[in-house]
């Protein structure tokens, strides 16, 4: 999800900037301008009383904008992401747009500020003026105009320059031209944005074999949780003992011992453009964990693949491992290999559905060679990573 703030004093041509960028990348566009525009022309409550501040060249209250931005974001929070044309505009609703981001496990990419000189913002406003009528364009209210803007939005640019999220864009050139450093700047942007992918699928499901292959096609860093037990069971380490009582008996390992081999990984790995999962998240909370983990990384899940067979042909698989040197703990008699299949149904299938809810889920047909599998994959993910870019 590519998520934007296009800043900017008013005149700066955030509005023809706004229409372009919104058609190249297939964003939402949330405009408050727009929007309590059409509520004043309505003639709503919020309408009439916004009307009395712009009139005076003041800003709306916080209050009346988050609703109107939070009901706009939750409607369309499938969208390949937003455009916010005229917010984030004082350092409050800064912290409230990354509040409402979070709601849909999103973030904002950056924040573009078109920089133009006042004399030309006045003189563009006033032209606008004679062409709109718009009450709002006349002298003594641009004035006031820019000098909230100067006083109350300025700290805005250093919230997000914290962050490295913030890009100044020359906007005295052609429309073109400015529109071109626009899209420059996001593209480039958009070479830091993470893949991460989760990869579900029962015991026997494939799931290794193609973790790996993804990891390598497109450059990840492959976590396969069981894998890393068994190596610390392996070696004797203190993880690897908590954790063997309950790889032999085919159980989940404790979220405690998970999360720290998974957080261990990634602080391992900084400077990788992704991850894929594989065994994580099982539960739930560890789903919570993840993205906590994501988030303090401000990337978080692109695309969540569960990998789907019959649950005989997961079995018949499951048992012919366990009579090759490749065999788990759990594939060693039918009990065992029944109860891990039915636990991954019982512990997986509320996982599976927070990721769909959040529009990130696919299932994955199983059946069929590796290659065939690994192409479905590969060009599911390739869409998954479009929409996150």
């Amino acid at each position: 999800m590519l998520n934007i703030a296009l800043f900017g004093p008013p005149g700066a041509g955030k509005g023809t900037q706004s229409m372009l960028l919104l058609e190249k990348y297939n964003l939402t566009y949330i405009s408050t301008g727009d929007i309590l525009r059409a509520e004043i022309k309505a003639k709503t409550e919020l309408g009439i009383e916004a009307k009395k501040l712009i009139d005076k060249g003041n800003l709306v209250p916080d209050e009346l904008i988050v609703q109107i931005i939070e009901k706009k974001i939750t409607d369309n929070a499938n969208s390949n992401g937003f455009l916010f044309d005229g917010f984030p505009r004082t350092m409050v609703q800064a912290y409230i747009l990354e509040a409402l981001l979070l709601k849909i496990n999103a973030t904002l990419n950056c924040m573009l500020c078109l920089d133009v000189p006042e004399d030309e913002l006045m003189r563009r406003l006033l032209e606008r003026g004679k062409i709109s009528g718009r009450s709002d364009d006349n002298e003594e209210v641009i004035k006031s105009r820019l000098i909230e803007y100067k006083t109350k939005t300025f700290p805005v640019i250093d919230f997000y320059k914290v962050r490295n999220q913030y890009i100044p864009i020359e906007g005295t050139g052609t429309v073109d031209e400015v529109f071109q450093l626009l899209s420059d700047a996001i593209d480039e942007t958009l070479t830091t944005v993470w893949l991460n992918i989760v990869l579900l699928g029962a015991p026997g499901a494939g799931k290794g074999t193609q973790g790996r292959l993804l990891a390598e096609k497109h450059n990840l860093y492959y976590i396969s949780t069981g894998a890393k037990l068994r190596r610390e069971v392996k070696m004797g380490t203190e993880i690897g003992m908590k954790a063997k009582k309950f790889l032999e008996k085919g159980e989940l390992v404790p979220d405690e011992i998970i999360i720290q081999l998974i957080e261990n990984e990634i602080k391992k790995h900084p400077n990788v453009r992704g991850f894929v999962f594989k065994g994580f998240p099982r539960t739930m909370l560890q789903a919570y964990i993840l993205d906590g983990l994501l988030r303090r990384l401000n990337s978080s899940v692109s695309v969540a693949l569960e990998v789907k067979a019959p649950t005989l042909e997961l079995f018949k698989r499951l048992f012919s491992r366990g009579k090759t040197d490749k065999a788990r703990s759990y594939d060693m008699t039918p009990e065992l290999i029944i109860g891990r299949l039915e636990e991954y149904e019982q512990k997986t299938a509320r996982v599976v559905e927070y990721y769909k809810k959040q529009g990130k889920y696919k299932a994955i047909e199983g059946l069929g060679t590796t290659d065939e599998i690994f192409e479905t994959l590969t060009t599911t993910v390739d869409t998954a990573f479009h929409k996150a870019r």
